[in-house]
């Protein structure tokens, strides 16, 4: 089946057409961040503080790029384990963020938010960073540069490959495929 081409920032539109399983291809601006600026992030949202970036609609790519070699955009561009930011992934979908990008399985307390909030998980290939980086055309620090691999990056993206791991009605690719297999 044909990737479908989709344009960050989403729409609530988008999000509800996509289904666990979809092959998409993004492209526009989405954001990096890993645990210690989700961390910065969620207390600022608790105290009420305004965010360095507009999570509206937005993408959260977890991913600590490796240093750009001269002429990229950026260095190896791998996901990181989606899990450690399961604890402050809710807030952030509560705060406009419509998908995040990363690998392996979120727990029950994300997937249910992914509903609430109309969001979707993705994953991108583990272990591939350095081609998943070839469809990075652009990068900048935007907030926590003291982090930094682990600092937010604007991304602008061109046919950068994921796949929806789980959908906003509930849908989880990794249970479904498991019980494909099984038959």
């Amino acid at each position: 089946m044909e990737p479908k081409r989709i344009e960050a920032p989403l729409t609530d539109e988008v999000v509800m057409s996509l289904k666990a399983g979809d092959n998409v291809l993004i492209n526009g601006v989405i954001y990096t961040a890993r645990d210690a600026a989700h961390k910065k992030l969620v207390e600022l949202m608790d105290k009420g503080e305004p965010l360095p970036i507009d999570l509206q609609g937005q993408f959260i790519y977890y991913v600590g790029p490796t240093p750009e070699k001269p002429g990229n955009a950026i260095g190896s561009a791998g996901p990181t384990t989606s899990g450690r930011m399961d604890a402050y992934t809710p807030k952030m979908l509560e705060q406009g963020m419509k998908a995040c990008i990363g690998k392996g399985l979120r727990n029950q307390t994300v997937r249910d938010a992914l509903i609430k909030y109309k969001g979707l998980y993705l994953a991108a290939v583990g272990g591939a960073g350095a081609l998943l980086s070839k469809r990075i055309t652009k990068s900048e620090v935007v907030a926590y540069p003291e982090l930094g691999p682990e600092a937010i990056r604007r991304l602008e993206v061109k046919d950068f490959p994921a796949t929806v791991i789980n959908d906003a009605y509930g849908n989880d690719l990794y249970v479904e495929g498991a019980k494909e297999y099984a038959r």
